[in-house]
């Protein structure tokens, strides 16, 4: 069974603080004051494992007068169509493909990498990402950065 992924926003008050810390000492991190998770995380008051725990399921919501982008990989069967289905669901919600790099499969399984910019009027983002994740033969899909 997939893991199925929803996206919410809420204000900050409902985030739990160690949520909210993960999110500190990522941008401790991003802006170079700490040069290691240690570090960052014994500054801002959290274990590593919590940190590595939820560092790659919080962002925080910067809104933007444009479309955002979002880089992404994607792990899938190596089966002729699979690609233009997954790339037909980004031009569905509106995504447009700035960088795409997919290495030789192996074992029958594809990585691909996407970078997409998401129209600020028309896209959404997170409807997107779950059409994708549940598009057949799609094992895994895990964001990587935002913009």
């Amino acid at each position: 069974m997939k893991d199925s992924r929803r996206y919410f926003v809420v204000t900050e008050k409902a985030v739990p603080d160690v949520l909210l810390k993960v999110v500190e000492a990522k941008r401790l991190l991003d802006i170079q004051q700490y040069a290691t998770v240690q570090e960052a995380v014994e500054a801002v008051g959290i274990s590593r494992s919590s940190f590595y725990k939820y560092k790659d399921d919080i962002f925080p919501f910067k809104e933007k007068t444009k479309g955002h982008n979002i880089t992404f990989i994607i792990q899938m069967d190596d089966e002729p169509g699979l690609l233009s289905a997954v790339l037909r669901a980004i031009a569905q919600f509106h995504g447009n493909i700035l960088t795409i790099h997919q290495s030789i499969p192996m074992n029958g399984i594809a990585s691909l990498t996407l970078s997409v910019a998401i129209s600020a009027v028309e896209g959404d983002a997170a409807a997107m990402m779950e059409n994708i994740e549940h598009i057949s033969g799609v094992h895994y899909l895990k964001i990587l950065g935002r913009e």
